[in-house]
Parts: C-alpha cells; structure tokens; sequence
C-alpha cells in the first residue's frame, strides 16, 4: 500500500465529517425553525420581537 492511499483515506474521513456537521447544524436549524413557529402560532412570543398594543407603550 502507498501513501496515496493514507493520504486519500483521511481526506475522505475529513470530508465525511465535514458534511455531516454541516448537514446536522442545517437539519438542527430546520428543526428550530419549526419549533419557533409552532410557539409563535401557540401566541408565545420571544423577548427579542417587538410588542404589539399596549405592551408596547413606554410609560
């Protein structure tokens, strides 16, 4: 065996995992994503968007 073969070898592997990582953190993305709308539809709002009515008036 070469060391061609090593070479190649672990390039894979670090591109295998590479891919993994970036499709899990897009599909976790995804998943959140979801989750958010599902909690908004449910009328639970996050601290970050703005209120609306009069929870919104500055005293």
């Amino acid at each position: 065996m070469s060391h061609d073969f090593y070479i190649f070898l672990s390039y894979a592997i670090t591109f295998g995992l590479i891919g993994v990582a970036a499709l899990w953190t897009w599909l976790d993305g995804r998943a959140r994503q979801r989750e958010l709308k599902a909690l908004d539809a449910a009328g639970i709002r996050r601290r970050s968007s703005q209120p609306t009515g009069d929870e919104g008036e500055q005293r």
